[in-house]
């Protein structure tokens, strides 16, 4: 169980701060959700208690695991398949894990992949998505500035 005030992270959405816990009713049933402000884009997201393991809610990574996930961005890029569809299946795999490690691959391999031989429409707003769940992370992990981070990573792959 989190607490209000507790940094938390919700997949495919990114990290954020629960700020509440309300109760609600949402088709005749009175259901618990924490109320989770995700900074990066200004969003409010409602996530029922009931079922957070299901959802993958975890809390944000320590100050290893920011070295962690910065050591993973320097690394090389990993093999990715040339097939298109299978590349994407992999990478949406890797973002719906929940992994900061994982989000942070697929960082890597497309900025690498954007740089050297340019991405497809699809392929480049799942690195923007995937780029602002990064960020968010490491935003509250590092308690910094979300333009200091973005920063960090475009020099990352300049």
């Amino acid at each position: 169980m989190f607490k209000v005030g507790d940094k938390v992270v919700y997949p495919m959405h990114g990290a954020g701060v629960i700020e509440a816990i309300e109760e609600k009713e949402v088709l005749g049933d009175i259901r618990r959700y924490y109320i989770m402000k995700i900074p990066c884009g200004d969003m409010k997201v409602m996530v029922p208690m009931d079922n957070i393991e299901e959802i993958g809610l975890r809390e944000v990574i320590d100050a290893d695991g920011v070295t962690k996930v910065i050591s993973i961005l320097k690394d090389k890029e990993t093999d990715m398949s040339n097939n298109w569809s299978r590349r994407y299946r992999t990478n949406m795999d890797k973002i719906r894990s929940g992994s900061i490690y994982e989000v942070a691959e697929v960082v890597r391999n497309l900025s690498i992949r954007e740089r050297d031989k340019g991405l497809s429409t699809g392929e480049r707003k799942m690195l923007d998505n995937a780029r602002q769940i990064l960020v968010s992370e490491l935003v509250l992990a590092q308690e910094a500035q979300e333009d200091h981070v973005i920063l960090m990573l475009d020099k990352l792959f300049a």
